[in-house]
């Protein structure tokens, strides 16, 4: 089961990596999305997969008194999900407001500091 999770996430790591590589802000964008959720699969995977009972600790006890579900990694995938949705969002709000300003999503023509008419800046002192 682990092991078909681990080969997801690989396989999703690469993908956003291709993604964020591209030279259209949509592809990027949606590479970022990816892999946001790979490392929310990652995180929650290292919790190991396991359906045991609630990390519920009876009154006379101090430590559990059988093996429960690790509640640290559902919370760190719940705040890291918040965190990639509001990052995506305004990362979407960015390209939107790009593209509206400059008129294309192409990151080569967005090169409004480097016109293309302007001589090359000198290659030597």
């Amino acid at each position: 089961m682990e092991t078909g999770l681990a080969i997801v996430i690989g396989i999703f790591f690469a993908v956003s990596v291709y993604l964020l590589l591209s030279k259209q802000l949509v592809r990027m964008l949606i590479g970022v999305a990816i892999l946001g959720n790979a490392v929310n699969m990652l995180i929650f995977t290292n919790g190991r997969l396991t359906r045991e009972v609630p990390p519920v600790i009876p009154a006379d006890l101090y430590v559990p008194a059988e093996v429960t579900a690790n509640p640290l990694p559902q919370a760190l995938v719940l705040t890291a999900i918040v965190i990639s949705f509001s990052f995506f969002a305004f990362l979407l709000v960015l390209a939107f407001r790009a593209y509206q300003e400059l008129g294309t999503d192409d990151v080569n023509e967005m090169r409004v500091a480097e016109p293309s008419n302007d001589p090359l800046p000198p290659q030597g002192y």
